[in-house]
């Protein structure tokens, strides 16, 4: 063992898995928004990665 710790490890999850995890809880199924189909602009597609993106903390 070399005695360093892993940083900037990130994972992914299936979308097919999150989403049936989220719709298995009726409070948060309410709140999905609709997927948007309009072109939208780099600093539009930035805004929304940022508002949809989460710290997952697992112990």
């Amino acid at each position: 063992m070399s005695g360093a710790l892993p940083q900037n490890v990130n994972y992914a999850v299936k979308s097919s898995f999150l989403l049936g995890l989220l719709e298995s809880v009726p409070e948060v199924a309410a709140k999905l928004k609709e997927p948007n189909g309009k072109d939208l602009k780099f600093d539009e597609v930035v805004g929304e990665a940022k508002e949809a993106a989460v710290l997952v903390l697992v112990y």
